[in-house]
Parts: structure tokens; sequence; C-alpha cells
């Protein structure tokens, strides 16, 4: 790959490609802290996009990609940078390092065809770049390494090779190693299948060949990788020819190289350094020339807004119109702005298409079916924006002002309509309860929400109506910084988080009987009503049943459900904690009326007083819901753990062994939810990174005595 002419670039413009086989779409990934934005920024120089870093201008110090980017915008979101290389256009997709912002690198791989494992060469690999790994695996996603910070002193290139290897598995070879010079630094790469050096040491790229004291080196690392493009070649003579000692030819070698990359089948390694642009060139040849175009990657499923198949469509620009939203942001100036990559069809301003989504209604995303015309289109290089005439099948571009369309959302051809299949989305597990600082933070607080939902699918927004609270489920604590800064400082809404509640409930653990008596006369109309009612407790997930059993009229007929009416609404505002009651049978047994006094009021008061009567009399149980947690994780975690399940009062029900190239096991548990409000956090401190779960409400069952006398205590308080 390295024989190829190098690319031009053209600083100020947006590259564009007129048809896809000249597209190149590549998400990069990689733990926070891997390098991956400095490393986008060294290809934006080395393709000729923005000027080199800190370079002054005219007494001016001009704007490099990283000053353009907002920092938490990089370190927190998917951004797009396209650059052109050799007449290939090249869409650069960075995504966020940190867990908590899984959604937005799972919308970068939706949107890519390539993915780029950006791994430090002083920290290795971390659980959730390995996870990654396994997932583009599973799709068949072509894959390549590119090892950052060899100018650390803690750089170690073979050792961080020999983990790849272990940690991805088989080919995943190197296609240069490093040239150290005399101090220990590294000023170049060696080729391997050229044998040639790629000097960088004196700020250019200088092309020489090798020193004598390199070849022993090269010979040994160049025969595996050899060894590792012949295994993958369609030339079945390759291999005899190669043992018999016939000289090979490098094009040719390249050539199935290449082939291998794009079919996903072959990971080539290559090295990179942010402080000479090193590996650069290299890096941009690769892209270029190894990964596939969008011609090569397959469409996701396309059905009818109703839910009609539809036929596979092809990355054709004169196909019907396919596109999606993959990232969505707000600007306090510009607005909404929409990050789309166009499947089929192609994409003009001024056009009026129609937009469906999105199947995420219980993370209070409203789903969509509505036309709406879209403005300029626009390419972005960090915050700016720069226009295009078009957006072709396999390109990436920004729709500026769309009102509707959300993060997720298809876009078609308005007398077409068409709907994506969306791609998996990663559950929000940590909850967060926030309330408005003042009333004029209320006021602005339910359109900020708005906003934030339609940026961000990983969020799910609830109104928890037993406990009044409002909650915003998140992926981590990462995640509810970010959330909380975006409403304080782009949205102008401060709040205040507050102790998150679960949906306690209360019961009665025995019979008792109680004795409602409203009896009230103040001059004019009074109020009567008497009732006695038997209280006895049923099965877990029961209800609530009422039974009158009232002979001889001591109750007219028409207050009976009055008194009914009267349990239930006490039975919502609770006996001993303010949570609702459940799981019992009131039998209504006796009572008196008035003939002039007795009301429907009078009655539904009577009987709520009976039952706080009964209350007192009995034992009243704190029920807390119970979830069924399925955790996956590494063998070598599943001892920790399973420890610390039964620390939160779980029970174990039981741990199979999943498939993998990776040891993982699920283990199955039972938990009090009131355990679990931290439990995205802690999983991922004790699993370093490599932990996943899932949770889903069983039942209520009582709460022990300790913990419900706090329950009762602090609710006493509160009131």
């Amino acid at each position: 790959m390295a024989e190829k002419a190098a690319g031009s670039g053209a600083a100020g413009r947006a590259p564009a490609a007129d048809q896809p086989g000249k597209i190149r779409n590549v998400v990069l990934v990689g733990h926070s802290g891997a390098g991956k934005t400095t490393l986008v920024e060294s290809l934006l120089v080395a393709a000729g996009t923005i000027n080199r870093p800190g370079r002054v201008e005219d007494g001016t110090t001009v704007c490099d990609y990283e000053e353009v980017e907002h920092r938490q915008q990089r370190s927190t979101g998917l951004s797009l940078a396209p650059v052109e290389w050799g007449g290939i256009k090249i869409n650069l997709l960075d995504t966020p390092g940190y867990a908590d912002f899984v959604g937005d690198l799972r919308a970068g791989l939706r949107a890519a065809d390539a993915a780029l494992f950006v791994v430090s060469a002083a920290d290795g690999v971390d659980g959730t770049t390995q996870m990654i790994w396994e997932e583009c695996a599973a799709v068949g996603m072509p894959r390549a390494v590119v090892i950052t910070k060899l100018d650390s002193p803690r750089a170690d290139f073979e050792e961080t090779v020999a983990t790849c290897q272990r940690v991805f598995g088989e080919n995943v070879l190197p296609l240069y190693l490093p040239l150290h010079a005399d101090d220990g630094t590294v000023g170049g790469l060696i080729g391997l299948l050229s044998q040639r050096v790629f000097d960088y040491s004196s700020g250019e790229r200088v092309e020489r060949d090798p020193d004598p004291e390199h070849l022993p080196l090269i010979e040994t690392a160049r025969n595996s990788l050899l060894e590792g493009i012949i295994a993958e070649s369609e030339d079945e003579t390759l291999m005899d020819r190669y043992l018999g000692g016939e000289p090979l030819d490098v094009k040719m070698l390249i050539e199935d190289l290449e082939k291998a990359v794009a079919r996903g089948s072959f990971y080539p390694v290559l090295g990179a350094s942010s402080l000479n642009g090193l590996g650069t060139h290299e890096l941009l040849e690769v892209m270029a020339n190894g990964f596939p175009s969008p011609l090569e990657h397959p469409l996701p499923q396309v059905t009818t807004p109703t839910g009609e198949p539809r036929g596979p469509l092809t990355c054709d620009p004169n196909g019907p119109l396919l596109a999606e939203i993959v990232k969505t942001t707000s600007d306090p100036y510009v607005g909404k702005i929409s990050l789309v990559r166009v499947f089929s069809g192609t994409l003009r301003p001024d056009t009026v298409v129609h937009v469906s989504g999105h199947g995420l209604a219980d993370r209070g995303h409203e789903d969509h079916d509505v036309d709406e015309k879209i403005g300029a289109l626009s390419s972005p290089l960090g915050k700016h924006q720069r226009t295009v005439t078009q957006c072709i099948a396999g390109d990436l571009c920004a729709i500026a002002k769309l009102q509707r369309a959300e993060t997720g959302d298809t876009l078609s051809d308005k007398d077409n309509p068409l709907l994506m299949e969306p791609w998996v989305m990663p559950d929000p597990l940590l909850p967060v309860a926030i309330k408005a600082h003042s009333k004029a933070d209320e006021d602005k607080l339910s359109q900020a929400l708005g906003r934030l939902v339609a940026e961000d699918p990983t969020l799910r927004l609830e109104i928890n109506n037993d406990t009044r609270q409002l909650v915003l489920w998140c992926m981590g604590e990462a995640h509810v910084d970010v959330l909380l800064d975006r409403l304080r400082n782009r949205y102008g809404v401060e709040v205040d988080a507050v102790a998150y509640k679960v949906s306690l409930r209360e019961t009665f653990a025995n019979p008792a009987k109680g004795h409602g008596r409203h009896v009230k006369q103040s001059g004019g109309h009074g109020q009567y009503g008497v009732c006695d009612i038997e209280v006895e407790p049923l099965p877990t997930g029961s209800g609530f049943e009422f039974v009158d059993k009232i002979f001889g009229g001591a109750i007219p007929r028409q207050f009976i459900p009055s008194v009914e009416k009267g349990v239930r609404a006490q039975m919502e505002k609770g006996l001993v904690a303010g949570y609702p009651v459940v799981d019992i049978r009131v039998t209504l047994v006796d009572g008196k009326a008035h003939s002039v006094d007795s009301s429907d009021m009078a009655f539904q008061t009577a009987g709520a007083l009976a039952l706080k009567d009964a209350a007192s009399k009995a034992q009243i149980s704190i029920l807390e819901p119970i979830a069924e947690v399925s955790v996956l994780v590494s063998d070598e975690y599943v001892g920790a753990v399973m420890g610390d399940l039964s620390g939160r009062r779980g029970r174990v029900l039981g741990s199979e062994p999943v498939g993998g190239a990776n040891g993982r096991t699920l283990i199955r548990a039972e938990v009090p939810e009131i355990e679990l409000s931290r439990y995205a956090i802690d999983l991922r401190s004790l699993s370093h990174g490599t932990g996943t779960f899932s949770r889903r409400y069983v039942r209520h069952e009582p709460m022990p005595p300790q913990l419900a006398a706090k329950v009762r205590e602090t609710a006493q308080k509160e009131s």
C-alpha cells in the first residue's frame, strides 16, 4: 500500500465525491486517551485539509482541528472529519472513548463501512475496545489497528502488537515496524512489504534503504506477514511458490492484502506518532486502498413505515432516497444539526423528505411519520459547516434545522416513505432524579429535556407516578455530568439532583378489623357514615378485592361503592410510609346510615378511616421491587461479581458459560431494585469495564424489618 501515490488535500474546502466507489467511511474506535482525536488532526494535516497545529500566518495562529472542535464534543460525542487522499474521500468518524457514550460509538459503527481501532502503545487494550472488536467481528466489518503514542516513554510497540494478537485473535499483523533512533525515540517506519524505510525525523517523510542492522528484524517480521497474506490469498499456488523460494511480486502481495482487508479477514497493524506526523501517510493509504467502499457494504433491512417488507436497495445515487440520522446536536445560534448517512439515492437542498422513526417511545422519543423540508447541506469540520450542493449514496453530510427528526430516524422520498431497521441501542441503567432549581428553571425545563431526548437516544426520560419524581436514566456518571452541563450551559436551565426513590408498596402482613366513623353535625346539612371492614392479605400480585357482605340494609346500596372508593383512595395514599397498598381483600361487613345526613362523601371518608383503623391494629409490611438481573462478565471476574450480588441481598439463580473467543459467563440473580441504583457504575469498576447487565422487574416482596423501619422513619420526617 505504501508504494501508491500520495493523495492531495485542499485546505478550506470540503472534499467531494461524485460516485460511491470514491468514498470510504471509517469509524475510529478506542478507549479514552488512546489518541483518536489527535490522530484525526494529524491525518487532516497530512491530507492538507487543515494547517499544521500551532502554525503562525501573518502574526495569527491558525486554528487546528483540536481548537475547532469543542473539548466536550470531542470526548463525549460523535464527530465527522472528511479528508481527500489520492482522489478518495475518507469520512473519519471520531467516536468517544468513554463507555458512557457507547450510543455515539454504535452510531459511528452504523455510519461506517470499516473500523480503525486506535490502541495506545503505552496503555494497551481495554475491555470496552475488546467488546467492540467482537461486535465488528459478528457483522464482518473490516478492521485495522493503529498503535499510537509511539513517542511515549512507556511505549512498547512489540508488546502492544502481542496484546492485540492475543485479544483480537489471528491475522492481526504489522505492516510496518517503528524505526528507533539512538536516543530511543521513534523517527520513522520500516515497510515490511517494500523493505524500505520511511523517515519522519526531519519533519518531512523521506524514503530510503534500510540500514544493514535492520535486515534481520525485517526478515523475521516480513516472513510472518507474507505467510498471513498468502493464507488469505485467492491464488492457491502462492504458498507453494513462497515455500519453493520464488520471489513474490510486491504489487501482487499488496493487491491480495487489500482484498483480505476489505472482506474483513485480515487486520493490518500500523504505528503513528503525533509529534512528527509519523505513520499518517501510510494510514491514509491503507484506508483509501484497503478499506471497502460503500458499494461493498450491504444496506440495513428496509420496510415501509407500516412494516411491509421492501425489496433490498443498493448504494445507487440514482435509486430511491434512503438516509438515516446518526447524530443530532443543538447549537444555541444555528439550532438543530443532523448528521446523516445516505445509503441510497441523492440528498439535495430545499427538497421535501419523509421522516420515519424510530421505536423508542419507552425512552420518551416519539415515533415520527411526517414530511419535512430540508434546508442547506454542509460538510462539517469541527464546529465549522462547509456548504455542499448534494450528498450522494454512501456519503455523509449535515442538515440544519430539521424540526421533528431525531437520531435514528429514516429520511426517504415523500412519495415512497421507507423505514430502516434501527441499530441496537444500549439500555440506560443509571437513574438520576432531578428537580428544577427555581420557578424560572421549571418553566424552561420541559422544552430543554425534549431537546436532550431528541439528541441522545441512550437517554430515557421517566416521570414516575409512584414517587412523583422526574428521572433521567443514563449510561453512567460521565453521561450524567454531560447532560446536566448541557441543561445548564446550552439551555440555561439549572436543576438539582435529588435522592432517587424506588416504587415501594405497603400491604397487610396479617388480618385485621377496622371501624370507620365519619359523623359531623354543625347546623344545616350534616355528614353521617359508619362502616366496619375486615382486611386480609392476599398472595403477591393478586391486587385488590372488595367484598360486600352487608345484610338487612345496614348501609344503603347506593353508598356501598362509596366505601370502596374511600378504601381505594386511602390505599393510594398509603398507611405507614406513604406508599400504595396492594394485595389485600377488604370485606364490608356492617355499618350505619342516616336518612338525611348520609352521603357519598361521608361513606368515602368512613371507608378511608376504617382502613387506617385496621392498619393500626395490624402489622404493615413494606414491599420492595425485585429485579431479575442478567450479568455478562469475563470469567476472571465471576467470583467478584457473585460476591457483590450477594452483598446487595441478591439471590444468585445460576450461571452459564457463553461462547466466544474470550471466556465469558452469564450470571442470573434476583436483586432488590433499591440495591441497583448505582450498579451500572459499580459493575464497570468490578469488571474493569468488561461487564454488562440487563434487568427486568419480577415482583414486590417484603423488605427486611430493619430496612422497613428506616423507610417509615424517613417518611415520618418528610411528612
